[in-house]
């Protein structure tokens, strides 16, 4: 599997505070990378670090094979394009005026597709009106259209979607999936609203204190919160069988209980297990949340301070 950014053991310290402890993560080519954790898990600084804006105390990341080290790293930044926090606009000028602004900055001999730019982000009718007067979704996806100029194919965005109103947040997701699928650019997203950041993301990095908790696939993430069925019994042994003999998929979360995950009907699992000599204690429906997941990661413990 191709890989776009590959971040080993980073390090970032403010004064006596650990910003990044040791960070590794890996971005694949292809992916929205959901990179998941509660305000001052280090997202941002992770950002700073990977756009050069701050440098790592220790460690080290990859991006497009070059390592951050290497001279070259300059020309692989030139592939990549990001949002920290806030879109930076100039807000007494027009969208196509800020496009024309960027392109001036990156040295672009033509300004031909500043039209196709705003068109993508559903700007291309807002003519003389100034970015100040721009509500917050249409600051960010002008600050989006910013950051495409020049072409990049991987797209770094923190928070994109805080503050948004419900519209805001649906046109800011259709735009990133198609900025994905149509356009085949790289994205990596840190977010702390977990809900919608499901609806989007491919690949997930759960973040908590600086360090990597956990990375899987969309695919495991959803595995791991489907819904499930909690059964606890007099006898752990006795559910075991008759489960096994179900064909059902289950796993033993204590001796007595186990989460039982194929589709199975209570009464009748009741009734065997009662003729086993075997008493369903408690039985209760269960589907665990991405909001859920991660705080069961992290141990409940999501107040952090540093950035």
């Amino acid at each position: 599997m191709e890989t776009v950014l590959s971040v080993n053991g980073l390090c970032k310290y403010y004064k006596r505070e650990k910003a990044l402890d040791g960070l590794s993560l890996t971005v694949p080519k292809g992916a929205i990378y959901g990179l998941v954790g509660h305000n001052g898990s280090g997202k941002t600084t992770l950002i700073r670090l990977l756009t050069g804006l701050q440098k790592p105390d220790s460690g080290t990341f990859t991006l497009y094979g070059v390592q951050d080290r290497n001279k070259d790293i300059a020309r692989a930044r030139r592939r990549m394009s990001a949002i920290v926090e806030m879109p930076a606009l100039y807000r007494d000028m027009t969208a196509r005026d800020n496009l024309r602004i960027q392109y001036r900055i990156l040295g672009l001999p033509s300004e031909d597709g500043i039209d196709e730019l705003l068109r993508l982000v559903g700007l291309e009718d807002t003519g003389s009106k100034k970015a100040g007067a721009f509500s917050l979704g249409m600051r960010q996806r002008l600050g989006i259209a910013v950051a495409l100029c020049g072409d990049p194919d991987f797209l770094i965005l923190d928070e994109p979607i805080n503050g948004l109103d419900p519209q805001g947040i649906i046109e800011m997701r259709e735009l990133l999936l198609m900025l994905n699928r149509e356009k085949m650019i790289t994205i990596l997203v840190s977010s702390h609203i977990l809900e919608e950041l499901s609806k989007i993301a491919t690949h997930y990095g759960f973040i908590h204190k600086g360090r990597l908790v956990r990375e899987m696939t969309a695919g495991e993430l959803e595995a791991a919160c489907r819904k499930s069925l909690r059964v606890t019994v007099s006898a752990g042994g006795t559910l075991a069988r008759v489960l096994d003999e179900a064909k059902a998929e289950y796993c033993f979360v204590a001796e007595n209980t186990a989460e039982i995950y194929s589709d199975i009907q209570i009464t009748p699992l009741v009734c065997k297990l009662a003729e086993e000599g075997c008493t369903v204690l408690s039985a209760q429906e269960k589907e665990e949340s991405l909001e859920g997941y991660y705080i069961r990661l992290v141990g409940g413990d999501t107040h952090e301070q540093t950035a």
